[in-house]
């Protein structure tokens, strides 16, 4: 008795276990998160610290050297990268996937906590940690404009009450702020009228300090009474600020307003945003490395009223960047897909049989089993994704085929005179070997890429866990539902022709059937002249067997020179309607100019017409840069795809003079935590900095010249203006001065020292200690300083210090500890990213470079290398599975061969049909390949299954047996065939948000099933005769093997020196 006796004999137990498991299936189906993509992220940290005022160097090595030094010492860090500018540093550490994110920030906070000792004592916090990563595109921007408020006061209730809000949001790592800053008070210091009056910059500073105490003051009471006590220790205004008493000078009081001008101002006047034109302050919200994008966008839209309402009504509220409206467009078009593939396939199986009883049983076998499998993607935590709904639309191809099997079979024994019931039953029992070999074999594909490692083996986890679902799945509807179906619908010829004659009374019915059966017979005609001719081009080919071998043996070698040449890619680029902008100016550039370049370059952005939204801004700690978000137009209405508005920009823009603007597309797969003006990565780490600083424009020269390549830059900026002051140490001491009162004198009047706080109820203020804006506009002014020494003498700058003009770098980078440069590329027109990547390792050995610089991909083009090296493996590991588990299925040695010999065809017809269309080689058409090798076996499968059967019964030779079970097999294999191909083809010709990610697995899957279908109807055969013939004849030499080999026969033959009669003594 087979397996699916007892259901075919019990068909309502069976149609209630099916309908049920349907059910459950379908309540996953609405229960499952929907996401762009599987949630992959690698665990990412960024530690931020800020010192105002301070070099690139020195936050170097004053503050993230330390930190580095903590942080580095924590267990699964993967890549940490740290990058310093004026006054502030930031490290993103990247975690091992066995890491959560959650466990990691502990370790981070306690490093945080450990290197704080080591830091500087200006700082004005603690260094702070987000869960992150910085080189992440924002999932939504919000702009505050308003014609009545000012910069700071929309500021402020962005830094308030907005971003502490969304930062409360589940899914969302951080929302910052851009192109303003805090209110604060600013005391602009007349360093003359200081002079005047006596007072050093140090004074100042203490007595703005002290003004401000805030402190716990205590309660008095008696025994019916409490009284608490409280003073006016605040002073929140610069009209507070104004009058206070610095010293008394021969009893007149000096106040702070006598020396400098007291405003209410913002704590960094060099910030500027700017949307559409008006000035804006940018709200960025960034989501957490394991976030579910959609979810999180649609909690910070929910958020969005209450938002609007807790802030001022003068202030208007804009979205302008979201990334999720492509991202779930995409995944509706991969819905619709599927739906067509169902479609499709029960079209293909319809055509073929041409009864809608037989069609109905693999109707219902391809969405119970996807049912089915939506409940195993609940219960595995996966999300309905582009890649699982992908694996969905193609296993309607792969499921359909066990049903088809069964299926065909059930009816050709009911065409030799059995009843519907016996012939289920035998039909069951005699293909239920081939569709668990069949079944086993294609999951068998898979466990390679189960056991991937890194951030791509994670990605395509559930890609091959939901296809192995959707087959065991659709292995155990065959094995039950279906033959239960079959006994159950199907009839036999003379009941067919009884219902026939029964219609025939009934005119319109009498005619449809007549039309019909002309049909009918047309398919059935045009089915026999393509056996026939099979039948005659099949026996050619088993007479000329070395032709056959030789175009084998060609297409492996077509297969292996076809990988080598084909471009190749990491991941298919979407078009997201979304595009970065970075402006990066000359390096001596100040703030005001930059200003006036961004509003230029923005400008011109803004007028294309494909822009919908443009936004920039900068200040801060990037002074001769700025950044930009572009939100494009719907595809219907710019008709020009993103990289085509990129590339017209480009051309626009590529003659303004002082600054260059460098674009890319937003992508939804970002792969390591440092920020870049491209998309790809080429970092270079050397020991000595002077060396690195020496060979890195070298290198970015040679590789700015390849043709390969376009918008090459680099994260080095030491080339920086800076005014330097060489101290003359003995006659500073001569005149009562030390070095540190002297940098503490300079950091007073140039670094927007932060020398107050103000405490108010919601947030904390600064008041802002600097000098007159009139005294730095040149470094000459720095002549007219004085410096108050420990006597209070008033010592001029030229009597200790010499004033000189050098360079100096605007921007530290460091990755692992040690000093680095990041070379970031974009790919030219034309050309794959291993073209690109060929042509950078091909100019380093061209240039000589030393063995002290070393250089390596990193982010996306890193692991896309790790991922190109290892897929010749993992195709092999893939072949090796299938070959362990067929021969474990066939306790044969030899027939899996057999069944392996198809899988060249189908890598040749993937490669080719990629080529043809122009697409390359990405991660999502090598998915396409590794199912290809699952999928061409199947034909192999049918043919030997029912060979050997007719081998057994002894009578004929091997090429007999495998020439009738070719013929006996044709139809389903035609059938599954085009079953799979048609599931396919949705996503080949798909068009729409996503259809870039889609497109490559459709093509190669079609691909190469049109040819492996041609090539292996005749292939299989002539190796199947060839290796048993070889089987045989090593079977005769064994049995005439020479004397000396026959050690067993000799023991078997002599009873008394076997162990047993040895041991009997």
């Amino acid at each position: 008795m087979s397996i699916s006796t007892p259901f075919i004999f019990r068909p309502i137990a069976t149609i209630l276990l099916t309908i049920g498991m349907a059910l459950m299936g379908g309540v996953a189906y609405f229960l499952l998160p929907v996401a762009p993509l599987p949630q992959v992220d690698y665990p990412t940290i960024s530690v931020t610290a800020s010192l105002p005022g301070a070099a690139p160097d020195t936050m170097a090595a004053t503050v993230a050297t330390p930190l580095e030094r903590a942080l580095g010492a924590i267990a699964g860090v993967n890549e940490m990268t740290s990058s310093s500018s004026m006054g502030s540093t930031r490290i993103t550490l990247q975690f091992d996937l066995t890491r959560t994110v959650d466990s990691a920030a502990h370790d981070v906070q306690a490093a945080i906590n450990a290197a704080r000792t080591l830091l500087p004592s200006g700082m004005p916090g603690n260094p702070t940690y987000r869960k992150v990563n910085p080189a992440d595109a924002p999932i939504m921007i919000l702009a505050l404009t308003s014609d009545s408020l000012t910069r700071g006061q929309m500021y402020d209730a962005a830094s308030t009450v907005l971003a502490q809000k969304l930062a409360q949001v589940e899914g969302v790592g951080q929302a910052t702020i851009a192109g303003g800053a805090l209110p604060a008070v600013r005391v602009e210091l007349d360093p003359a009228r200081l002079a005047a009056n006596g007072v050093s910059l140090d004074t100042v500073r203490t007595a703005i300090s002290a003004t401000n105490a805030n402190r716990p003051l205590g309660a008095v009471e008696r025994e019916d009474h409490y009284w608490q006590v409280a003073t006016n220790d605040q002073a929140r205004t610069a009209a507070e600020y104004a009058p206070l008493v610095l010293r008394w000078n021969n009893g007149n009081a000096v106040r702070l307003s006598d020396v400098a001008d007291v405003i209410d101002s913002v704590q960094d006047v060099r910030n500027y945003g700017v949307m559409n034109g008006k000035p804006a302050v940018l709200l960025q919200v960034f989501k957490q490395p394991d976030a579910n994008i959609l979810q999180a966008v649609d909690k910070v839209r929910a958020l969005l009223p209450q938002l609007k309402a807790s802030i001022s009504p003068a202030i208007d509220m804009t979205v302008i960047s979201d990334r999720t409206p492509t991202l779930r467009a995409s995944v509706k078009e991969v819905q619709n897909s599927l739906i067509i593939s169902i479609a499709l396939v029960i079209m293909v199986v319809f055509v073929f049989l041409r009864r809608l009883r037989a069609t109905l049983i693999p109707a219902v076998a391809v969405p119970a089993s996807l049912m089915g499998t939506f409940g195993v993607m609940y219960l595995c935590g996966y999300t309905l994704d582009n890649l699982s709904l992908m694996a969905l639309t193609v296993s309607a191809g792969f499921v359909v085929d066990d049903a088809i099997v069964v299926l065909e079979n059930v009816m050709r024994h009911m065409e030799r005179g059995k009843s519907a019931m016996q012939a289920a039953i035998e039909g069951a029992r005699e293909i239920g070997f081939t569709v668990v070999s069949m079944s086993l074999s294609l999951i068998a594909v898979f466990v390679p890429i189960l056991f991937m490692a890194g951030i791509v083996g994670r990605f395509f986890r559930e890609f091959a866990v939901v296809m192995s679902a959707a087959i065991l799945v659709s292995m155990v509807i065959s094995l039950t539902t279906t033959p239960m179906m079959c006994a159950a619908l199907l009839r036999t010829s003379e009941e067919e022709e009884r219902r026939r004659q029964q219609r025939a009374a009934n005119p319109s019915k009498r005619r449809w059937d007549a039309f019909w059966l002309r049909i009918s017979q047309a398919m059935e005609r045009f089915e026999q002249r393509v056996t026939a001719f099979y039948r005659r081009t099949l026996a050619w080919a088993l007479r000329y067997q070395p032709i056959v071998m030789a175009a084998l043996v060609a297409v492996i070698g077509l297969n292996v020179y076809l990988y080598t040449v084909i471009e190749k890619g990491f991941m298919p680029s979407e078009d997201t309607g979304r595009v970065m902008g970075f402006i990066r100016a000359d390096q001596s550039t100040s703030f005001q100019a930059m200003q006036r370049r961004i509003k230029r370059f923005l400008d011109v952005v803004q007028q294309d017409p494909a822009v919908e939204y443009v936004t920039g801004f900068t200040g801060g700690g990037q002074a001769n840069s700025a950044n930009m978000f572009m939100s494009l137009k719907p595809m219907a209405e710019r008709k020009v795809s993103s990289d085509e508005v990129i590339n017209r920009l480009r051309e626009k823009l590529k003659d303004e003079p002082g600054a260059r603007l460098f674009m890319m597309t937003q992508s939804d797969v970002r792969i390591g935590g440092r920020q870049s003006m491209s998309s790809y990565q080429y970092t270079l780490q050397a020991d000595d900095t002077a060396e690195l600083r020496l060979w890195e424009p070298r290198i970015r020269q040679v590789l700015s010249t390849l043709p390969e390549l376009t918008d090459v830059n680099s994260d080095v900026q030491d080339n920086g203006v800076q005014t330097k002051l060489v101290i003359d140490r003995d006659q500073a001491t001569r005149l009562g001065l030390t070095v540190s009162q002297i940098d503490n004198t300079l950091n007073n009047a140039f670094g927007q020292r932060q020398v107050g706080v103000i405490y108010n109820p919601l947030n904390q203020y600064r008041v802002v200690m600097e000098a007159a804006p009139q005294y730095l506009q040149s470094p000459e002014t720095l002549r007219g300083f004085f410096f108050v020494n420990s006597a209070g003498q008033q010592v001029p700058l030229s009597a200790f210090a010499k004033i000189t003009t050098s360079t100096t770098p605007l921007s530290v980078q460091h990755q692992s500890g040690t000093p680095a440069s990041t070379v970031s590329y974009n790919l030219a027109t034309g050309y794959s990213l291993s073209q690109a990547n060929d042509a950078i390792r091909n100019a380093m050995t061209e240039l000589g470079v030393p063995v002290s610089i070393r250089g390596s991909f990193s982010g996306s083009a890193g692991a896309f290398q790790t991922a190109q090296a290892g897929q010749p493996l993992l195709i092999l590991a893939a072949i090796i599975t299938i070959y362990l588990v067929l021969g474990i299925l066939y306790e044969n040695l030899v027939h899996p061969l057999t069944i392996l010999s198809t899988l060249p065809s189908a890598g040749v017809g993937a490669l080719l049909a990629l080529m043809l269309f122009k697409t390359e080689f990405s991660l999502i058409a090598f998915i396409g390949v590794i199912l290809l090798i699952g999928l061409v076996k199947k034909n192999a499968i049918m043919m030997i299954d029912f060979a050997l059967e007719r081998e057994k019964g002894g009578h004929v030779t091997s090429a007999q047996a495998i020439y009738r079970a070719c013929n006996l097999r044709l139809r389903p294999i035609l059938m599954t065939t085009m079953a799979a191909l048609f599931g396919a083809l949705p996503l080949a010709l798909g068009r729409g948000d996503g259809a870039e990610l889609r497109q490559p697995l459709g093509i190669a899957i079609v691909g190469g099933l049109l040819l492996s279908q041609l090539l292996t109807l005749y292939t299989t055969p002539v190796v199947y005769v060839l290796l048993d013939r070889l089987r045989l004849r090593m079977h005769r030499s064994w049995k005439h093997r020479p004397q000396w080999l026959r050690f067993g026969s000799r023991s078997a033959s002599n009873p008394a020196s076997s162990p047993a009669a040895v041991a009997g003594k």
